[in-house]
């Protein structure tokens, strides 16, 4: 293209207060055709996955949402990794196999509890398995449904099938692994951060939402990306810490299986980790319900994917699974399909395998329970002959499982550590940026490497190509001194429209460039009372500059009373007020503004 036909976009952001003159461009009481006015997305919905055709997309790809999760996790830039300063203490031993009490600090102050189980015989490095539990706690005692479970095929012993996520850990450990069950967030020893405020808070705490006291699930910690969700995850990564910094691990031979809640840190885990060799997620793995405890949520993370895209970011490395009747019931035809063709592409199709069970509900079962025994003696290179049985086991008592004791108090707890490890995550965080801008050499480039990255995965949208852009000429007037356009533009992949008004100068020739004027009150900011051009558009119209202006999303004509939109719609899914239930799953109106701006440049 030659330099004179060039056309330099510039972004003007110039608030006014005009609501008059607006040319409108659709018929009266008549809304832009655009899918973002429809039902927003939520848990509940459907999320296929749409495999890339080649190996380049799919790295393309999968580098573009793994920054995704890291923003949305909170942990861009990483926190520093601190001492853990484990303790490992209480050793209780069963047959072919012992579990001690552990603790550490995955942020300094906040604490990781859980129990360690070891092989009882054998010497040298041993495979390791870190195994989130889920929902129901690593303690979950099936008490008298025992007996209709094991009738039902569900499980096989009556002393370990009550426990079901410790009978994994047992097995595990006779079979030679070094495994690590740990507590979420709530549960069991866990209770810094409670129950009620980790999974059950349904409303807002106005007494946590300022600047200098704000806890989860508020305006600042959102603001943060900091969540349940995400200090989870991050206890998940010091979790694998711990283990690797174990002497009898041999930290290249390492597993993750969890299931339910601890499938979804599983998938994530997996996902942001390069350290696990193979993994078992169980029940989460679905194009269907996505997860609907607030620790399985967060803002931005579900945005345009879902659980099987996200479990495929463990590709090349092994991975298997099992259907149940439940939201995972569908696996085989939805989901296990498009991971065998991404295998395929990117490795070997036999190191994905899922089998469905439709005669359980949702579970970790004793069925379930064999497939992750043969995966794992597979691909950690355990050399046991198959089929290999799980064991019965006596089960613990309190004072062998309960991790703190008079020697070992448990540490502060509540509102006051919440608010606490908030405020130091947002320090860290700080100083990390800091740390990077001080180092670098060019700090422009450092912020780009830092904030432009995070802005990425925010907005996760650039400049469109020509294809994408369509333009409906709606009207066309002649003026004294400038022409006024009225047109529809329209965003195909996201099935996105709004209205642009633009004026093109005739009195002065045409300079070839153009101002994108972004306005809070829409296109009519552009006009003054008068219904013409206001001064500083008049002014760019005298220079020789054409101005383009539209009515952003929920802004003019996106409006039935033509009022200011004065909050945002929520999924309607649950009644919680938890915000991960909906921009976990839809744009913010401020992205979604930034989405039709980028159009607009994209279309000038």
């Amino acid at each position: 293209m030659k330099a004179a036909q060039a056309i330099t976009c510039a972004l003007a952001c110039l608030l006014t207060v005009s609501v008059f003159g607006q040319t409108r461009v659709y018929q009266e009481g008549k809304l832009p055709n655009d899918s973002r006015l429809g039902e927003l997305r939520h848990l509940n919905n459907y999320f296929p996955f749409a495999v890339p055709d080649s190996t380049e997309k799919w790295e393309a790809r999968r580098d573009q949402l793994r920054m995704r999760l890291k923003v949305a996790l909170g942990l861009w830039p990483e926190p520093a990794k601190t001492p853990l300063n484990a303790k490992i203490y209480g050793k209780t031993v069963r047959d072919g196999f012992t579990i001690e009490k552990v603790y550490f600090e995955s942020f300094p102050g906040h604490f990781v509890s859980g129990l360690l189980f070891r092989p009882e015989a054998g010497e040298g490095k041993r495979p390791a398995v870190l195994t989130p539990h889920g929902h129901g706690g690593r303690m979950q005692d099936h008490g008298d449904k025992i007996g209709s479970l094991i009738d039902n095929g569900d499980e096989k012993y009556e002393n370990s099938g009550r426990f079901p996520k410790l009978a994994r850990c047992a097995q595990l450990a006779r079979m030679g692994c070094v495994t690590f069950i740990y507590d979420m967030e709530g549960y069991v020893d866990s209770l810094q951060i409670p129950m009620e405020v980790s999974h059950r808070l349904n409303d807002r705490r106005p007494d946590l939402e300022s600047p200098a006291r704000w806890g989860f699930f508020s305006a600042q910690a959102e603001m943060r990306m900091q969540s349940i969700m995400g200090v989870q995850t991050w206890n998940s990564i010091r979790a694998l810490d711990f283990l690797q910094s174990l002497p009898d691990v041999d930290g290249k031979r390492i597993g993750i299986t969890g299931g339910s809640g601890g499938g979804t840190q599983t998938i994530l885990l997996g996902a942001l980790d390069a350290r696990p060799i193979v993994s078992f997620p169980q029940g989460m793995v679905s194009t269907s319900m996505q997860g609907g405890c607030p620790c399985e949520n967060c803002s931005l993370l579900r945005v345009d994917t879902g659980n099987v895209e996200l479990t495929a970011l463990f590709a090349p490395r092994p991975i298997a699974m099992t259907g149940a009747n439940d939201w995972t019931k569908e696996i085989q035809t939805k989901g296990y399909p498009e991971l065998q063709q991404l295998y395929k592409m990117v490795g070997d199709q036999d190191d994905v395998f899922c089998v469905s069970y439709l005669n359980f509900g949702h579970n970790y079962n004793y069925v379930t329970r064999r497939h992750m025994y043969h995966w794992f003696n597979k691909y950690l290179g355990l050399g046991l002959d198959e089929p290999i049985v799980e064991q019965d086991w006596m089960p613990f008592t309190k004072e062998e499982y309960t991790v703190w004791d008079d020697e070992h108090p448990a540490p502060e707890a509540g509102v006051p550590h919440e608010v606490k490890l908030l405020r130091a995550i947002d320090q860290d965080s700080n100083r990390q940026i800091a740390k990077v801008l001080r180092s670098a050499e060019n700090k422009v480039e450092a912020l780009q490497g830092l904030h432009g990255e995070a802005l990425k995965a925010v907005v996760g949208r650039g400049l469109s190509s020509s294809d994408e852009i369509s333009r409906e000429k709606v009207g066309k007037n002649e003026r004294d001194g400038y022409l006024e356009f009225a047109d529809i533009l329209r965003y195909g992949p996201g099935k996105e429209e709004f209205p642009v008004a633009s004026f093109f100068p005739t009195k002065t020739k045409w300079t070839g460039t153009v101002v994108v004027w972004a306005d809070g009150d829409g296109k009519s900011g552009m006009y003054g009372d008068d219904g013409k051009p206001n001064r500083e558009v008049a002014t760019l119209l005298d220079a020789g500059v054409s101005v383009f202006g539209a009515d952003l999303y929920y802004q003019g004509e996106f409006l039935t009373d033509g009022k200011s939109l004065e909050s945002q719609r929520l999924a309607t899914t649950t009644s919680r007020k938890i915000p991960a239930y909906t921009y976990g799953y839809n744009d913010s109106l401020f992205v979604q503004r930034v989405h039709d701006l980028l159009t607009l440049i994209s279309f000038v």
